[in-house]
C-alpha cells in the first residue's frame, strides 16, 4: 500500500475543492489554492463572493461540507488551542471595550498567548505609540482598525489573517495600513488577505486569486492575471447617440484591440498601443457621423481582468 506524501513543510496554508452552503445557497464551490511560507495571498472579489466564509473556515471558527483545510500542516480538531496559539486574526469588524486604553487592550490580548511581542513592540509596528494612554472610545476608525491589526500581531503569529483590513478607511488610514503589511511581508511573515480593492491587493499580494458567486475563476501573480489579457492598456468609451449604435466587429477591427466588452452604454476595448487605437476610433466614429461623448484610458488592472472573465466590474458584481 502506498503511503500519501509527506506534507510540504513550506506550504502553510491548503486548501482542497472547498465547498460550503447556506440555506440552500452554496457560498463557496470548490474553492482549492495554497499559500506559502511567507507570502502574502490575496482573495479577491465582490461582496458575497464567498471570501469571508472561506476564511472563518480556515481560522477554524467555521466548519466545510466538504473539502480539506490544512492549517500550518495540521486539520482543525478539538478546541484547536495549540493551532490558534500560532495565528494572528484580524476580522472585517472588532468590537473592544470602550473604556479600556489602547495600551490595555493589546496586553489582554497578549495573554491569550504563551509567546509572543511586547506591548510596547506590538504598539511600535501599528504606529500608536502616541495612542497607547488613550480610550478605545477616543479613537478614529482607522485607529481602530490599527488596534485591532495589533491584537492579531501581539502573539507574532506564523500565519496572520487579514479579512477586508481597510473597508471604510479613509484613504490616509488605508495608506498606513497597507504601510504596515508590507513591513510585515519584509519580516517574512504569511498573510491570507481578502479585499475588493484591485489596488490593494496588486500592491500587497505575491499572488492573487480572484473569486466569484463562490468560485475560483483565475490564480497567479496580478502580473500574471494582467498579461492574461495579451494586452498592456484599457480604452473605456461612449459615445453620442449610445453604445448599442456601434457594431462590435468595426472595434474589434481597430489596430491593436485584442478585447471588446459593452456594459452600462460604455465600450471597453483593451489594446496592445493606445497611440494606434485611438486616433483610428476617433476616425472611425467620424465615419459613422458620431463621436465620443466620454473617452479614458489607462494601464490594464486587475479590475480589467475582472471585467473579462465575468462581462461586469466588482462594483456592479
Amino acid at each position: 500500500m502506498r503511503s500519501s506524501p509527506a506534507p510540504d513543510p513550506d506550504v502553510v496554508l491548503r486548501v482542497a475543492e472547498l465547498r460550503k452552503v447556506y440555506g440552500g445557497n452554496e457560498v463557496v464551490r470548490g474553492l482549492s489554492f495554497e499559500i506559502r511560507r511567507g507570502e502574502c495571498f490575496g482573495l479577491l472579489g465582490p461582496n458575497g463572493a464567498g471570501k469571508t466564509t472561506t476564511v472563518e473556515i480556515c481560522e477554524g471558527l467555521n466548519q466545510p461540507d466538504k473539502g480539506e483545510v490544512l492549517v500550518l500542516g495540521e486539520r482543525w480538531h478539538g478546541d484547536g488551542l495549540a493551532l490558534r496559539a500560532r495565528l494572528g486574526v484580524q476580522l472585517q469588524e472588532t468590537k473592544f471595550p470602550e473604556k479600556l486604553k489602547v495600551s490595555e487592550v493589546i496586553a489582554l490580548f497578549r495573554s491569550f498567548y504563551p509567546r509572543g511581542r511586547s506591548v510596547a513592540e506590538t504598539l511600535a509596528l501599528v504606529e500608536l505609540q502616541e495612542k497607547q494612554d488613550a480610550y478605545v472610545k477616543g479613537l478614529s476608525g482607522g485607529q481602530k482598525q490599527r488596534l485591532s491589526l495589533a491584537c492579531a500581531l501581539v502573539g507574532d503569529p506564523e500565519l496572520l489573517f487579514l479579512d477586508e483590513p481597510t473597508t471604510g478607511l479613509d484613504p490616509q488610514s488605508r495608506l498606513q495600513t497597507w504601510g504596515i503589511v508590507e513591513a510585515l511581508k519584509a519580516r517574512g511573515r504569511t498573510v491570507l488577505l481578502t479585499t475588493h480593492y484591485m489596488e490593494e491587493a496588486a500592491r500587497l499580494c505575491d499572488r492573487v486569486a480572484i473569486v466569484d458567486h463562490g468560485k475560483p475563476i483565475a490564480l497567479g501573480t496580478p502580473r500574471e492575471l494582467v498579461a492574461s489579457l495579451g494586452a498592456e492598456h484599457v480604452i473605456e468609451f461612449a459615445v453620442e447617440d449610445g453604445a448599442a449604435a456601434l457594431p462590435e466587429e468595426m472595434l474589434r477591427a481597430l489596430p491593436s484591440v485584442e478585447g471588446v466588452a459593452r456594459e452600462e452604454g460604455r465600450w471597453r476595448l483593451t489594446v496592445r498601443e493606445v497611440h494606434r487605437t485611438v486616433p483610428a476610433l476617433l476616425a472611425a466614429l467620424g465615419e459613422r457621423g458620431t463621436q465620443a461623448s466620454h473617452l479614458t484610458t489607462h494601464h490594464a488592472t486587475l479590475e480589467d481582468v475582472f471585467v473579462a472573465l465575468t462581462g461586469r466590474t466588482l462594483r456592479d458584481a
